[in-house]
């Protein structure tokens, strides 16, 4: 049995191909694996962050590939199509990471009602949500359009809750304005509406072409587009939370504000424009902010399913808003899967869009 995956240069995301490779046949699974049909993935900017960040944050050695080559991680859907674990049946539907790929074998271990985890040896020591699978069979949340939101914007809100929580836990670091790079993409967009939410001025840093869907959304105080940056007022306090991953933008902004620059967090590379030494810059130390951090520091504060709790209150509030300002657009094969992932790739991509794929025909 063979599959087919979509495979990208580590050295060139540009350079990309689908590939055939071996799949076990159902009577030849190992114990207690999973041969499941991955039939249904969504596809953002941040995906292109997975590969950017793939050797510093171990995404690429989830989904082994051939030397020089890298498959990018999707959260998206799949169908148990065989099983030799007694507990989980043909025809159960999986949530949770997959490689770009038209089937994924998982060593199903920590088996729950609720979920399971891959515990194949080339997939531990990385975070622990990267290896988990909700079992999602008639859970209607995870259905339809409504599954749809889930695989496009649940992973991306919980990035952009992670990082509201760790602001608000730090009073904002004294800033009375936060400012949002890259502002049209789906998490600086759930970001703006967790702001917005708890009265925190937010102004969204856009470019000219996406700044009348970035004032659509509703929850940013004010829109600047990139060439306007220098109009903000220099003595305002601020923090800023950088999206796009420009250090021309970067360095502008802490050179513009100075001391008053009070945070500056680091979070996707939506620009694909950042320099290895950017120099010291004034005001405060730009960082990366890595969610599993937080996710570690909170589990231990809250207790068991304290994230889950309120994790789902704030998407319970999120989420009305997606049928206004979200189009999702269908397209399968792989032809399609490299039209959309270049596009994406090269910025192409409408900003009320969001895309779900699929490798098979």
């Amino acid at each position: 049995m063979t599959a087919t995956d979509f495979i990208v240069a580590r050295s060139d995301l540009e350079t990309c191909k689908t590939i055939a490779t071996t799949l076990p046949s159902a009577d030849a699974l190992p114990q207690d694996a999973l041969l499941v049909k991955v039939d249904r993935f969504a596809f953002t900017a941040n995906n292109i962050t997975y590969a950017m960040m793939g050797d510093e944050l171990k995404y690429w050695q989830l989904f082994p590939a051939p030397d020089g080559f890298g498959n990018i991680p999707v959260w998206g859907f799949g169908e148990v199509i065989a099983s030799t674990y007694p507990g989980v049946a043909v025809g159960e539907r999986l949530f949770g990471y997959f490689p770009m790929a038209t089937h994924l074998v998982i060593e199903a271990t920590d088996v729950s009602k609720r979920g399971l985890r891959d515990g194949a040896a080339h997939r531990q020591g990385v975070a622990p949500v990267y290896n988990a699978y909700a079992r999602v069979s008639g859970d209607p949340a995870y259905h339809g359009r409504q599954g749809d939101y889930q695989a496009l914007l649940r992973p991306l809100f919980m990035l952009s809750f992670l990082v509201d929580d760790f602001l608000a836990e730090n009073e904002d670091f004294g800033a009375g304005t936060v400012l949002l790079s890259s502002a049209s993409s789906k998490t600086a967009f759930g970001l703006a509406h967790l702001l917005h939410s708890r009265g925190r001025k937010t102004i969204g840093l856009t470019s000219a072409g996406n700044a009348g869907f970035v004032a659509s959304l509703g929850c940013y105080d004010e829109v600047v587009t990139y060439d306007r940056v220098t109009s903000l007022p220099p003595d305002l306090p601020a923090a800023f939370v950088d999206m796009a991953g420009n250090s021309a933008l970067r360095i502008g902004l802490h050179r513009h504000f100075g001391d008053q620059m009070k945070c500056s967090i680091r979070v996707g590379l939506t620009h694909r424009a950042t320099e290895p030494d950017e120099g010291a810059l004034p005001g405060a130390k730009p960082r990366w902010f890595f969610a599993p951090d937080q996710i570690r520091k909170r589990a231990r504060e809250w207790g068991p399913g304290g994230i889950e709790q309120r994790f789902g209150a704030a998407w319970s509030g999120f989420a009305p808003l997606l049928e206004r300002c979200l189009t999702v657009v269908e397209s399968r094969g792989p032809e399609a899967v490299q039209r959309v992932y270049l596009d994406t790739l090269r910025g192409r991509i409408p900003p009320e869009q969001g895309h779900m794929l699929s490798l098979l025909g």
